[in-house]
């Protein structure tokens, strides 16, 4: 049986790129000569809306499948279009993993019991059908989820982690400017809540540790909380890889996402979603047929950003 964190920090290593791209598509973000042929064919506009972003999702893969580890769709945006649009996420998993892309699933689950059993099954495992097979339902590599509801919400996706060689990144330090409301809460102890959870997702990842010393369950800190971060993983999430969004369109700059990554610049991924997926947009010089071109153009701008920002925390932290 794989284990995650090695699947996928030897995908990072094989492409010396550890970043995601994101897709969370709204039809507003699709370029406009695929709409105008969606929209030009018979048929429920839903199911062809979906075709469209679908379209435009396969032609981000291709660009990037051989630059970039993983992507991460987005379940809201996806659900946003009904039926149809669930069915372009199952098909938008199938084909990244087709290209040899790392597949995870931004679905931040949380529940408890037999619900967290049937989220985590449903994104990560499979489930029993009448003939009596098991199949699987999305099937991503990893889901990301939230611990609110403490290691009740957590276990079951564990379990299928264990079982299925599949991973979990837990919101710790989350992106978004009113994060402290909660996370920022002081204990009794004069702790952030924030690093209580941190230490309870070390404390839930112990088992699961592979070759290259990190678990197959993770934590979610943003790039827009660099101090926050650093002190996270210096302390903490000693063998926890980091899924870092806030990159790019949020603000979150190379050198913040780069103190999420381990002395010998491993441990962590981070994520960019509207900067690659909308890039052709800040392209005028380009047609809308060549959103791929812009898009590519990005992820290796982030790329090389990313390695250069490393670079410059090694050598701080090694002088």
């Amino acid at each position: 049986m794989r284990n995650f964190s090695d699947y996928l920090f030897d995908r990072i290593d094989e492409l010396n790129n550890p970043t995601v791209m994101g897709l969370d598509p709204l039809l507003s973000y699709v370029p406009e000569p695929i709409l105008d042929k969606w929209r030009k064919k018979s048929g429920d506009p839903k199911v062809n809306g979906a075709s469209a972003i679908l379209e435009f999702n396969c032609g981000l893969i291709d660009a990037v499948c051989d630059i970039v580890p993983a992507v991460k769709p987005q379940f809201a945006y996806y659900e946003l279009y009904g039926v149809a649009g669930i069915q372009a996420l199952k098909e938008t998993v199938d084909y990244a993993k087709s290209k040899g892309m790392v597949v995870i699933a931004d679905a931040k689950r949380n529940d408890i019991g037999s619900t967290a059993a049937a989220y985590a099954d449903a994104i990560l495992g499979s489930t029993t059908h009448l003939d009596g097979k098991k199949y699987s339902g999305i099937d991503a590599d990893a889901v990301t989820v939230n611990a609110y509801l403490g290691i009740d919400g957590i276990e079951p996706f564990c379990k299928v982690a264990k079982e299925r060689g599949k991973g979990l990144f837990i919101l710790v330090r989350t992106s978004n400017p009113s994060a402290g409301d909660f996370q920022d809460l002081l204990l009794e102890d004069g702790t952030p809540l924030y690093e209580n959870v941190a230490r309870k997702v070390e404390e839930w990842g112990s088992e699961l540790i592979g070759a290259h010393g990190y678990s197959s369950i993770g934590a979610v800190v943003g790039a827009t909380w660099p101090e926050q971060a650093g002190k996270l993983r210096r302390d903490i999430l000693r063998h926890s890889p980091i899924l870092v969004p806030g990159y790019g369109t949020q603000g979150g700059s190379g050198a913040a996402a780069a103190v999420n990554f381990d002395r010998n610049g491993k441990g962590a991924i981070v994520n960019a979603s509207r900067s690659l997926m909308c890039a052709y947009q800040k392209c005028p010089d380009l047609s809308q047929n060549d959103y791929a071109i812009a898009t590519r153009n990005e992820a290796i701008r982030m790329r090389d950003d990313l390695r250069l920002a490393i670079k410059n925390k090694i050598l701080a932290e090694n002088v």
